[in-house]
């Protein structure tokens, strides 16, 4: 398994919570063949919270890429050009998870929450 330069307190999992809200929003506005998608998008991330909690942040990580990558993927389904935008984000926040870069993450995170309808940026300074 891949080493990973976060630290067990960071990044801030909650963030990833309030994504996983966030999706609702765009559940609504794709309809219902985005509800499983959506559906194992939101159990990832519940898992990767879990998985953070047990200490085990390396694995916390997989099970966000995972999410992040299905939900790249509905994009691509529904709309290549937001597909592929998603698919950017979706590495991007990966490899700021993997390397340590705070602020890469938290906005890959803010433009994920935008592109699924929250407009709010995540007001947790402390990432």
């Amino acid at each position: 398994m891949e080493e990973f330069a976060m630290s067990i307190s960071a990044p801030d999992f909650g963030s990833f919570a309030k994504l996983a809200d966030a999706l609702r929003e765009l559940e609504v506005t794709i309809g219902p063949q985005a509800r499983p998608v959506i559906a194992a998008v939101r159990t990832r991330i519940g898992e990767a919270a879990g998985l953070r909690e047990q200490g085990n942040v390396s694995a916390a990580i997989v099970a966000i890429r995972d999410a992040m990558e299905r939900l790249a993927a509905l994009g691509s389904e529904l709309d290549p050009a937001e597909g592929m935008l998603m698919k950017m984000l979706a590495e991007r926040l990966a490899q700021a998870l993997q390397t340590g870069d705070k602020g890469a993450a938290k906005e890959s995170v803010n433009l994920m929450r935008h592109r699924a309808g929250d407009p709010k940026d995540e007001p947790d300074k402390d990432w």
